[in-house]
């Protein structure tokens, strides 16, 4: 489970959770050219990216992550609504994190992804 969060107290509660629920953080990538590097490398079976990663978007990672296959699933304590057209389709846990949400929408992007 590759993770991109820039926020180092909430990456450190994402990989807390994640490894509640069976999961092996990748990460986490507090930089676009980190997660890129980390894409590049392989080794997830699934991501967790935060929308905007210190004031960056996060779409260049979607969509190298997409381009491999990849599920993943946005992070934000902003709206649906602040997606692009093209990522709407895209799960998105809301900040803060909760457990049972965090399982259900993985879940949910591991059983029903279609690339971009």
């Amino acid at each position: 489970m590759l993770v991109v969060e820039d926020e180092m107290m909430v990456s450190m509660l994402l990989e807390d959770m994640l490894s509640d629920i069976g999961c092996i953080p990748v990460g986490p990538a507090r930089r676009t050219e980190a997660a890129l590097r980390l894409v590049g490398e392989g080794g997830f079976d699934i991501a967790i990216l935060d929308v905007n990663l210190n004031g960056d978007e996060t779409y260049p990672i979607a969509d190298a992550v997409a381009a491999r296959g990849i599920p993943f699933v946005f992070a934000s304590g902003y709206s649906a609504g602040l997606l692009r057209e093209k990522y709407k389709a895209i799960p998105l846990i809301q900040k803060p994190f909760r457990l049972r949400e965090l399982e259900q929408t993985l879940a949910r992007a591991l059983s029903g992804w279609k690339a971009l």
